[in-house]
């Protein structure tokens, strides 16, 4: 018993001998997320949630970036990919910023909300989601893929490139000219075979037909069932595919819509979508999780589980780019 007593007590008097460093060391990951020089450049960011401007060092912002756009369990390679694009963009909205102000933050470079700009988390709201002791490990993960990619962008041409980036492509990413209308040299389709493997590889979402009526400006509430129910109905008809075999162009009722804006006004997690009939509700099954367009952030972790490095990964989303030093 006096033996097990000792073993307690010795227990104790480490954990309180080392409890107040650990704190400390934590602290400190929390305080200094990346390392910052004396020269670093500042970006001016928009917090659409405090409502605010915050003057950040480059590689901070970067490091909140990739914590609020890529999942933090992902390859170290995974996480290095995400924070070259993200500080390609960065960049590049700055350059933009110095030449015409963006009107809905024209007193900042970039803003937090992510439907605009890039998701930006700071370090609290990390905490709150993951608690201390992960989010300390987290971070710190983070800044090492932020720390080992320092000052590396890509360019096209000499050009910051526009390194658009999405969760997962459902196979293959998209062309820019395909989703936007405007072609991109190094925005083209490629193979994806990786995202399958993402968790929201497939996604559904239920209307009833009077929510659509109402979302849409249509009236499907008063068309029969048949005219409804792909391949023959034809109230609900595809007028144009992508060359991927998304949608383009979809009709609805007696309206002609992008499958871009029907995607925002339904809440479809992408343009490659079906669509189910059961009574007086439609249920639309989409295929990959965003835009389509550049880097899919599922098929990057699926490259670098396979071994390959940000390098690998960059070149094969963005074809055609230079990886350099800015």
């Amino acid at each position: 018993m006096r033996r097990y007593l000792g073993l307690l007590l010795m227990a104790l008097l480490v954990a309180v001998i080392l409890l107040p460093a650990l704190i400390i060391k934590g602290a400190s990951i929390w305080r200094s997320p990346v390392e910052v020089k004396t020269e670093e450049r500042m970006v001016r960011l928009y917090d659409h949630v405090r409502g605010e401007i915050r003057a950040l060092p480059l590689e901070e912002y970067v490091a909140g970036v990739v914590a609020g756009e890529m999942p933090a369990d992902f390859e170290p390679e995974a996480l290095k990919a995400q924070a070259v694009a993200a500080r390609t963009y960065t960049l590049k909205k700055m350059e933009e910023a110095r030449e015409k102000p963006n009107e809905k933050h024209p007193n900042a470079d970039l803003c937090s909300d992510p439907t605009h700009c890039q998701a930006w988390v700071p370090e609290e709201a990390l905490r709150q989601r993951y608690g201390w002791w992960r989010a300390s490990k987290y971070q710190k993960k983070i800044r090492q893929a932020v720390e080992a990619t320092r000052d590396l962008v890509l360019t096209y041409q000499g050009q910051l490139i526009v390194p658009v980036y999405h969760s997962n492509s459902g196979g293959r990413t998209e062309s820019a000219e395909a989703v936007w209308g405007y072609d991109i040299p190094y925005l083209q389709s490629v193979p994806s075979p990786w995202d399958r493997e993402a968790p929201r590889f497939r996604n559904t979402v239920t209307w009833s037909l009077a929510e659509i009526d109402q979302k849409l400006g249509v009236n499907l509430s008063a068309v029969p069932t048949a005219a409804l129910t792909p391949p023959k109905g034809q109230a609900i008809k595809v007028e144009e595919y992508t060359p991927t075999g998304r949608i383009k162009t979809i009709r609805i009722g007696n309206k002609t819509f992008k499958a871009t804006d029907l995607r925002r006004l339904l809440n479809l997690t992408s343009t490659d979508f079906t669509w189910q009939v059961d009574g007086d509700r439609l249920t639309f099954i989409s295929v990959g999780n965003g835009h389509g367009v550049g880097m899919s952030q599922y098929g990057a972790n699926g490259m670098a589980k396979e071994g390959r490095n940000f390098m690998d990964i960059l070149y094969h989303y963005y074809p055609g780019v230079k990886l350099e030093k800015r």
